[in-house]
């Protein structure tokens, strides 16, 4: 989601938590990963990343613990009643005691709403003003529908993870704020006028070479800071990366990042990362992965600015995979060997590609190339780390980076923003063609466009399911839905037509080099799935309408995200 965030400190906002020692509880039989932080109290509280906390212990054993036991995952009564005696809501500080300690809440009324930035698949993103200071901020809100535990747990997390960072090039958390008259969370961030994906996407802007490497140098600056913090952000793209008009690019949006240790890995989630960003371990299952999967997003990034189109649309995890094998090789023996992922005999090809990101991107500087070979290497240890992406010759030969300060100032541009113009454009045409041409004809896409794949919220998704059965009759638009976890599949809404670097794969699926177990019937079109990034709302509604006819009514269900 691009919008908003900063660095600066709201009146409101308490001191900054203390560097914190951070290790992960060991999975329990519900395969939990359930974050412990230590405090100076020698309290610890959770952040969990989807799955349920272990069982609590027997009575009379917690009562000889001299201090409570870090996996229990709530705060003492005492701490929870001094929370809501600060003002916050009991349902917030029953079970997100540990990520609001030692802050106080600001009123949302404090607070006069100018416009709506920014919508991601649980929350939207407000530009507003701070009453009490005149100050413009951006109020990221956040709604919890029958205060589902889960879904609360799952923002702690997010509140947790930026309390613990603290970089220039990293969003920096300034307050939280709270409803009486509604169920819901908002986050104080700086306002910042404009994403990279909005402006990348701006017909008017081409980067220079300079200015790209002074946003991947922020950029890699952020993500090298997150990375020593043990936080790894798993989505990485450009609406997510912000940009103020003082040149200064902050990574944003850490709805799905994560806790993790190197030395004591935990399984975890394989769905996240926006589709044309995922590195091929996510495609093929992978549960047991680090740094690489911000770099590989990193590597496509500094491609499609250079490039000024995304690098590999897909619009399928199948698809996907074939244009990340096509461009950047297949793994080798060796790889498919020891890395033993879950979709391997899947998707593994008949025959090996070649890799060939230097006669694709033979136009780049050379210094640019040999950087986007190594971020975009298959073997995710070939990745290395941001640290050695900074050191590299992209960033010391000539020309160097510019200031961010010499960076022009644009007007406000969001992929928000980018969306409206198309949007625009495409009714102006349409009204045109109807009164010059009398029928209407098939539209087609001028610009391929990254939205976030709706899986990737999954793993909040697999323990509410768990619970209850989820409508989606008030569902308020298709970007907040996805299915069900057991009803994923690599199938996706396809987009409409669009200029990729390669042209999409159209032919019989029975064609592709590597086999795979969603068989294609010719006749029948594949079960349409909201994995992979979606078109644009209004559009997929029109051609959902057109195509309802004749698709299969066994078509899943989908389901709100929060």
């Amino acid at each position: 989601m691009g919008c908003v965030q900063g660095k600066g400190r709201a009146a409101s906002a308490s001191p900054s938590p203390r560097a914190s020692h951070v290790a992960r509880a060991e999975a329990g039989p519900t395969n939990a990963d359930v974050v412990k932080k230590e405090n100076g109290a020698g309290g610890a509280v959770e952040a969990v990343a989807g799955e349920e906390a272990p069982p609590q212990q027997p009575k009379k054993e917690r009562r000889r613990q001299a201090k409570p036991d870090p996996r229990q995952g709530s705060f003492s009564n005492r701490a929870r009643g001094e929370q809501v005696a600060a003002g916050w809501p009991p349902w917030l500080a029953a079970v997100a005691g540990e990520a609001i300690n030692g802050w106080s809440p600001r009123r949302a009324d404090t607070f006069e709403k100018i416009d709506k930035i920014g919508q991601g698949t649980y929350s939207n993103v407000y530009k507003v003003r701070d009453t009490k200071s005149g100050n413009i901020v951006a109020l990221k809100k956040v709604r919890f529908d029958n205060l589902e535990p889960e879904s609360v747990r799952f923002m702690a997390r997010e509140i947790l993870i930026l309390r613990r960072l603290d970089h220039p090039n990293v969003v920096k958390l300034e307050g939280l704020v709270t409803s009486r008259m509604s169920c819901s969370l908002y986050l104080v961030f700086k306002y910042m006028e404009h994403d990279l994906a909005g402006l990348a996407a701006s017909p008017d802007i081409k980067f220079t070479e300079p200015q790209v490497k002074c946003y991947m140098h922020q950029l890699l600056s952020g993500l090298e800071h997150c990375h020593t913090r043990g936080v790894l952000h798993r989505d990485i793209k450009g609406s997510n990366l912000l940009l103020d008009n003082t040149g200064t690019l902050n990574i944003a949006d850490f709805g799905l990042a994560s806790f993790f240790d190197p030395n004591h890995k935990q399984p975890m989630t394989s769905r996240v990362v926006t589709l044309w960003y995922r590195p091929p371990e996510l495609l093929l299952g992978a549960t047991d992965y680090g740094v690489g999967v911000d770099l590989w997003s990193a590597g496509c990034i500094l491609a499609e600015l250079l490039a000024g189109k995304p690098i590999m649309p897909g619009r399928t995890e199948v698809e996907q995979l074939h244009k990340i094998f096509k461009l950047c090789g297949s793994p080798s023996e060796e790889y498919w060997k020891k890395s033993k992922l879950p979709h391997a005999t899947i998707f593994k090809p008949q025959q090996p590609y070649k890799r060939c990101i230097a006669q694709t991107f033979k136009d780049f500087p050379p210094s640019a190339l040999q950087l986007i070979e190594t971020l975009l290497a298959i073997d995710p240890a070939d990745r290395k780390t941001a640290t050695d992406a900074l050191r590299s010759d992209f960033f010391t030969t000539e020309p160097y980076a510019c200031d961010p300060a010499s960076l022009p100032q644009y007007p406000p541009s969001k992929e928000m923003d980018a969306k409206r113009r198309d949007e625009e454009a495409r009714r102006l045409r349409a009204a045109g063609r109807s009164n010059a041409e009398g029928p209407k004809k098939t539209r087609t896409r001028e610009r391929p466009r990254a939205v976030p794949a709706p899986e990737a919220n999954a793993e909040l998704q697999v323990n509410i399911d768990r619970r209850r059965l989820i409508t989606h009759a008030n569902a308020k638009s298709k970007s907040e839905k996805f299915p069900p976890p057991h009803q994923d599949g690599a199938l996706g809404f396809p987009l409409g037509s669009s200029h990729h670097i390669e042209p999409p794969f159209d032919g019989d699926p029975a064609d592709t080099s590597f086999s795979t177990v969603f068989p294609y019937q010719k006749g029948t079109a594949p079960v349409a799935t909201w994995s992979g990034p979606l078109v644009d709302s209004a559009q997929a509604a029109n051609g959902k309408r057109k195509k309802k006819s004749g698709r299969s009514s066994k078509q899943p269900s989908t389901a709100r995200v929060r």
